[in-house]
C-alpha cells in the first residue's frame, strides 16, 4: 500500500476529491448521483453493507437502513459531472479504526460506486483517477473558504472560468445555485431533505449559524448584494 502524501490523522479535517479516469464522466444522469449520495450515506458505517442483497433485492429505502454509527463526519459535498468533494473528518469514537477511519470510508464508497457503474453501462477497468486526494485543513479562514468552494463549485457548469472572468448575470447564477440539488447548498439553507442525513453540521465549526449568514458568504463570493 502506498504511502499518502497527506497523512489522515484522527481529529484533523480534510478536503478529499477524485475525478474519472482520463477525466470521463462519472455521473451520467440523476440515478447515478442518487446512487451515489446513498452510498455516501450507507458506506459511512463499520460494517459491511451489501447495496444491492440488503437494500435493492430487500426492497428497502437506502435512507431508512439502519447503518449504525458513523466512521466519519462529512460537512459538506457536491457532484460534479466528472469529480466530486467531500468536506471530512473522522469520528474520534470509532477508535477500533484508529486512523484508518477516512481511507476505509473512500475504499467502500469508490469500490461500491465503481462496481454498480461498470455494470450498468457494461464497461470494465478503473473508474477513478488513482486514489483519492486529500488536503489538510489545518486553519480558520480555509476551513471557511472550502464550504463556499465547495458549494459554488456548480457555477462551473455556467461558465468553467467563472472566477477568472467574473459573472455577467449574477442573479442567474444564484438561482442556478439554488436550483442545483447535488450538494449541500440545500442543507445550509434549511431546506427540509432526505439527503441531509449525510452531513453533521454539529462536528464542524459553526461559521454559518443562519441561512443569511450562509446566504452572504456565497453572495461575497460572486459579488451580489444581499437582497
Amino acid at each position: 500500500m502506498s504511502i499518502r502524501n497527506t497523512p489522515l490523522v484522527l481529529g484533523e479535517y480534510y478536503h478529499i476529491f477524485n475525478r474519472g479516469n482520463s477525466k470521463q464522466k462519472i455521473f451520467l444522469d440523476d440515478e447515478d448521483r442518487n446512487r451515489f449520495l446513498k452510498i455516501l450515506y450507507l458506506c459511512n458505517s463499520a460494517v459491511s453493507i451489501n447495496f444491492r442483497d440488503q437494500i435493492v433485492r430487500a426492497k428497502i429505502d437506502a435512507w431508512d437502513f439502519d447503518k449504525g454509527d458513523s466512521i466519519v463526519f462529512i460537512g459538506a459535498w457536491v457532484l460534479m459531472p466528472n469529480h466530486f468533494h467531500l468536506y471530512i473528518t473522522a469520528n474520534a469514537e470509532a477508535r477500533l479504526l484508529q486512523n484508518s477511519a477516512i481511507s476505509i470510508f473512500m475504499q467502500k464508497v469508490l469500490t461500491a460506486y465503481s462496481k454498480y457503474f461498470n455494470a450498468k453501462y457494461h464497461r470494465t477497468g478503473s473508474l477513478f483517477e488513482g486514489k483519492f486526494k486529500s488536503v489538510h485543513v489545518n486553519k480558520e479562514n480555509q476551513a471557511k473558504y472550502l464550504f463556499s468552494y465547495i458549494h459554488l463549485n456548480p457555477l462551473r457548469l455556467i461558465n468553467p472560468k467563472w472566477k477568472e472572468e467574473g459573472i455577467d448575470d449574477k442573479m442567474k447564477a444564484l438561482k442556478f445555485l439554488e436550483s442545483y440539488k447535488w450538494s449541500s447548498y440545500f442543507d445550509y439553507l434549511t431546506i427540509p431533505r432526505i439527503e441531509s442525513k449525510i452531513i453533521d453540521r454539529s462536528k464542524f465549526l459553526n461559521y454559518f449559524q443562519t441561512q443569511k449568514a450562509f446566504q452572504k458568504d456565497i453572495f461575497d463570493w460572486i459579488k451580489i448584494e444581499e437582497r
